[in-house]
Parts: C-alpha cells; structure tokens; sequence
C-alpha cells in the first residue's frame, strides 16, 4: 500500500498557501508536488492538501492508501467525519467524496519532524506563487 504524506502551509493567516503531497509508492518510485494555492487560511491550506493527495491517487487509478497528516484538525475530522467549524465543511465533503472512491483507505496522524517532506514542498509551493 503506498503512504501519501500531506501538508498544508500559508504565509500569513490567511496569506499565500502552498500543498506539498509526496507520494511514497513502495517499490523505489516517489512522487512530490508542490501546489501553489492562492490565498486562504493554514487549516484550508491542510485540507486542500488532502483533497490534491486524494486526486492525484485517483487520476492514476490508486485506490487503497495510507495517508499522513501532521494536521490533527484534518486527522479528526476525516476520522469522526464531521467538523465543529461550519467554514471547513465545504472541505471535508469534498475530502470524503475522494475517499469513498477508495478500496483502502487510510489516515494518520505524525508529528511535524515526520512530514518533512510535504512540508518542504508546501513551502515551495507558496515560494513558486510569489515569482
């Protein structure tokens, strides 16, 4: 099963976003996009991040995944499937929409220091915005 790490970052609150979704396919092969965003909060950058991770799985026919999110905001509302702030439902239905289309599905909760990766290709991605 392959793991899709995550991460959605913004320069202000809200500011210029970017979403970094590394793909880690198991067998030597990895995918990294970093996605300019726009402007928007950091929590709506986190769950574009998820959606453009969902999508990209779905566009080359990836149905069972393990996702990873240093969001514990996005870990627990894709768990409970339900949000306490009404500005974020627009996400997580979208979010969930994606995610039923999976065989497996999975999401995690790590620590930021474990999520490097998308971390560093958010970052790009609001960099990349700015030029």
């Amino acid at each position: 099963m392959i793991e899709v790490y995550v991460d959605g970052a913004s320069a202000g609150n809200p500011g210029p976003s970017g979403a970094g979704v590394f793909i880690n396919f198991k067998d030597g092969r990895v995918e990294r996009h970093a996605i300019p965003l726009g402007e928007m909060s950091n929590h709506e950058a986190e769950y574009e991040a998820l959606i453009r991770g969902l999508d990209l799985c779905l566009q080359q026919g990836v149905t069972k995944a393990s996702f990873r999110t240093d969001s514990q905001l996005i870990d627990d509302a894709i768990e409970r499937r339900y949000v306490k702030n009404k500005r974020y439902q627009e996400y997580l239905e979208q979010a969930l929409v994606l995610i039923d289309q999976f065989e497996l599905f999975f999401i995690k909760w790590i620590p930021s220091k474990q999520n490097k990766n998308a971390d560093e290709l958010a970052r790009q991605a609001i960099k990349d915005s700015k030029k």
